[in-house]
């Protein structure tokens, strides 16, 4: 009897600390991403999508080379508020060679603000998409994540 009382309190005592373990655990989210829109005429605008990273992380550019990390990849819902206009602008990325992919590797560390003009169809337009992106330190990387994102212009 006593060893089958030791045996079930060691085995409340393990999942106790397994429980413990798991509430602790945090899930690490190092890239906050913000989103605004001005217009630049009675027709156009400028979306602005920018991501503040946590000290010693980064993300990986969006003309990042396949065979490597994740590259940001933003997608923008259609409608027929508006029209795209042009290629999606990024400042020019820092370069490195990384061992773990084997490559250079195209990124930015701190902040980073990605641009994208737009022709606008309606007065007012609520863009929506999401953003698909890798973020790393110098060694370790998270799964890609993806973000939904909406920006009304007025």
């Amino acid at each position: 009897m006593d060893m089958k009382r030791i045996l079930m309190n060691l085995g409340l005592m393990m999942l106790f600390v397994v429980l413990a373990s798991g509430v602790s655990a945090q899930i690490q989210k190092p890239v906050k991403w913000s989103y605004a829109a001005k217009r630049t005429s009675s027709t156009t605008a400028t979306l602005y999508l920018r991501a503040a990273l946590d000290e010693g992380w980064h993300i990986y550019s969006t003309g990042q080379k396949d065979g490597g990390p994740q590259k940001t990849v933003f997608r923008f819902e259609p409608t027929k508020g508006y029209v795209l206009l042009g290629k999606l602008v990024e400042p020019k990325p820092k370069v490195r060679h990384e061992k773990v992919f084997d490559m250079d590797v195209q990124y930015f560390e701190k902040q980073v603000v990605f641009t994208q003009k737009i022709v606008l169809k309606a007065k007012q337009v609520l863009l929506k998409g999401t953003v698909e992106f890798m973020a790393c330190t110098d060694t370790s990387c998270l799964p890609p994540d993806e973000v939904a994102f909406s920006i009304p212009v007025k």
